[in-house]
Order: structure tokens, then C-alpha cells, then sequence
């Protein structure tokens, strides 16, 4: 199998690359929201399955006017790709460039970078997975909001009180709602009328010490996705989840790679207001030291695990909103890159035949060229990495085509 992988993306890392020379915005067809039927995605009407990436970076380097053109360089190289979905950062809390420098504070700067960022993916007709905050400390996150509390004199006793005090929360529902109902300066149009957004993410990777059992994140998550859901009824809502199964099936607790990190995949998806399940998988982090076999053997139980739950019990789309492999990774070469890459994707393409309920992947992650600052050792440069253009435009042409199937 694997000559073929890597032949067939050679072929179709050709194709980018003359496809791309000339390439220039497409305008895309009337734009309707993404809405789901049971375990599906529908765009107008027909089920709709992607491939997609992600880009975190993007409201940041957009801020910048002299940097602008990585954003709508990224855009226009994941178009020609055939990728229709981005999940980026709708947050940039305290610190260098900061989105929110305060609680309720905002740099007009930098929100002008996010309306770039919306009005682009129009442009090349990508839509837009929004997080509202970060778990970790990275461009601010829930460590941010507990120290803006104990900047204002709140008694705070850790970084999970996030979900519970209702200062904490306060100050996240207020973020919300200033992303949610803000009007972008380029197209004109209110965030939440803009079916540019597919949907909303509460929060990346969700995390809590205090409590493993999932039930602490699963009150927060209630509470928040209501807020989104008052404010705005024509994007969906997902939580930002990895995965990690808590007590509701004790059974699935092996799943997991050998720990918890207090969320609960069944229970935190069964609430009504979160329309579809996401799972992140770094068997290359979570299993270091494993071989490489070990590792895409988890991989694939990760998948089918979270597949068949979304299927039987949740019954709404799964999406792997993260994977991919690391530069860093002992023995990392672009050809093994590619062969993970083409064997998650072959699977992703599997479950999805079967029903639909898996209904994309986002690739971690695209960038631009001359980013070499943002490199974490997962960033592609499509146009720099003709072999993994190749397989990521395969799985784009197989998705769009297996959407086209269903539908007829």
C-alpha cells in the first residue's frame, strides 16, 4: 500500500503546484450555514463531509498589516487543496498582542485581524472553527483569567476555579459575547450572522485537576454552551475536546492513553446544546516511546472508540479536530509523515463511508512561508511540501466525492 500512497500524492503534489501559480480567489457560491441532521452535517440540504486544517496562528499574524498576506497566502494554498474547513483562535488573552488585554479591554488592532481573518476564508470559501479561549497558558487562557481575578482582589485558589467562580465565568461569557456579537469592520457583517463561521469551540482541550470524573467540566460546558446558544442559534457549538472518557462509561476508561485529565467524552457531547463531538489524538506525545506500530495501532482504536460512541450513543458528527506527527519524533522523516497522515486518512474515509457520523479531520497544522518562529515541529507548508499536498488533496477529492454519494 504504501508506493501507492506516496506515488498517487507525488501526482497530485504536481497538480498543486501548477494549479496554484495561477490560481486567484474563487468567489464562492452563496454562502448557508452548516447545520446537522442526526449523526450529519447538511450544507444546503445535502450532507456535507471535509477536509480541513488548522491554523491557530492566523488572528495574530493578521494583526499585523505587513503580515497580512500569510493569511490569505495559507488560504489560498489550503483552497487549491481542496480544504473547506480552519479551526483558528478567536482569543489572544493578555501578554504580547493581546486580543483582550484586560478583562472587558480590547485592542481594536488586533480584533480588525480576526475580521481579516473571517472576510479571507469567505474569500477562498473555507469556513471557520472559532475557540473562545485556551486551557493552557498559551496567548493567555485559563491561567489569565484566574490572575485577572487575583489582579482584582477575588480570592482564587487555582486555574480550574474557570469553571466555577462566577467571576471567572463572568469574564469568559463577557469574551463571548463581544466575539458572538461583534461587527466586522470588512464584510460588513455581524459575526454571528455570518455563515462564514461554521461553528463555535468553548475552550482548546478542556482540562480539570480537581475533579477527574468529568463532572465539573460537564456543569461549565452546560452553562457556557446555553450563553453561546442565547446569543446566537445559527452556528453550532462544540466543546474543544481531546477525548479523554470519564465515569459515565467506566468500561472506556481503558481507551484512554493511561490517564484522565477530568473530562467525560460521552457526557460532555450528550448535552443538547453541543452539536457535534471533536477528539484530538497525539499518540506520538501521549505513548513517547512506543514504536510506530504501537502507536497508529492506538490511533486507530482512538477512532473507533469515539466513531462508534458518536454513532450509537451520541448520535452526532464526529470530527478529529487535531492530529499529525511531529518533526521532533526520533526517525521523523517527510515519508513517514506521509504515511501516517495517509493511513489516518484512509481510515477517517472508512468510518465515514459508513454512515457519515465521521465527518472530517483538521490536520495540525498549515502555515506559511517565513513562519519559521511559530514552527512546533507539525506546521506543513503546502507549497513547500509537494508529497503531503499530494494526500491532503486526495482525502479533500475523496471527502467532497463520498459527500456527492450519500447525498444521491
Amino acid at each position: 500500500m504504501a508506493p501507492s500512497i506516496i506515488t498517487t500524492s507525488l501526482v497530485f503534489g504536481i497538480l498543486f503546484f501548477l494549479i496554484i501559480g495561477a490560481y486567484e480567489a474563487r468567489v464562492p457560491r452563496e454562502l448557508a450555514f452548516v447545520k446537522t441532521r442526526g449523526s450529519h452535517f447538511v450544507l444546503h440540504g445535502s450532507p456535507f463531509l471535509f477536509n480541513g486544517f488548522n491554523a491557530y496562528w492566523m488572528m495574530n499574524v493578521a494583526s499585523d498589516p505587513n503580515e497580512r498576506h500569510k493569511v490569505s497566502d495559507v488560504f489560498r494554498e489550503a483552497s487549491v487543496a481542496g480544504l473547506t474547513v480552519c479551526r483558528t483562535w478567536a482569543f489572544s488573552d493578555g501578554g504580547d498582542r493581546a486580543l483582550q488585554i484586560s478583562p472587558g479591554t480590547y485592542d481594536e488592532r488586533v480584533f480588525q485581524g480576526l475580521d481579516v481573518v473571517i472576510s479571507e476564508a469567505r474569500k477562498y470559501g473555507i469556513r471557520l472553527i472559532l475557540s473562545f479561549v485556551n486551557n493552557y497558558n498559551d496567548f493567555g487562557g485559563r491561567p489569565q483569567y484566574a490572575q485577572w481575578a487575583r489582579n482584582a482582589g477575588v480570592q482564587v485558589s487555582g486555574d480550574d476555579d474557570f469553571y466555577t467562580h462566577p467571576v471567572l465565568k463572568d469574564y469568559y461569557k463577557n469574551h463571548i459575547k463581544r466575539i458572538v456579537t461583534r461587527f466586522n469592520t470588512i464584510t460588513r457583517t455581524v459575526y454571528k450572522d455570518d455563515p462564514t463561521i461554521m461553528a463555535w469551540e468553548l475552550i482548546n482541550e478542556p482540562r480539570c485537576q480537581i475533579d477527574y470524573s468529568g463532572r465539573t467540566v460537564n456543569g461549565w460546558v452546560q452553562e457556557m454552551a446555553s450563553f453561546v446558544k442565547s446569543l446566537d442559534r445559527k452556528h453550532l457549538v462544540e466543546v474543544g475536546m481531546e477525548g479523554f472518557y470519564g465515569d459515565t462509561m467506566p468500561e472506556r476508561k481503558q481507551v484512554n492513553p493511561g490517564y484522565q485529565v477530568g473530562t467525560d467524552f460521552i457526557s460532555n457531547n450528550l448535552i443538547r446544546e453541543i452539536d457535534f463531538a471533536t477528539i484530538h489524538a497525539y499518540p506520538d506525545i501521549w505513548l513517547t516511546g512506543k514504536s510506530e506500530e504501537e502507536q497508529m495501532g492506538f490511533m486507530e482504536r482512538w477512532m473507533s472508540n469515539h466513531w462508534d460512541d458518536s454513532r450509537t450513543i451520541l448520535k452526532k458528527p464526529l470530527v478529529i479536530a487535531e492530529f499529525g506527527k511531529s518533526s521532533k519524533d526520533p526517525g521523523f522523516s517527510i515519508n513517514e509523515r506521509d504515511l501516517y497522515i495517509g493511513n489516518v486518512y484512509r481510515d477517517i474515509y472508512r468510518f465515514a463511508r459508513t454512515g457519515g457520523t465521521m465527518s472530517g479531520s483538521l490536520v495540525w497544522q498549515l502555515m506559511a512561508q517565513g513562519m519559521d518562529s511559530y514552527y512546533d515541529g507539525y506546521q506543513i507548508v503546502l507549497s513547500q511540501n509537494p508529497s503531503t499536498a499530494g494526500i491532503i488533496s486526495r482525502q479533500s477529492h475523496d471527502m467532497n466525492a463520498l459527500s456527492h454519494m450519500i447525498s444521491t
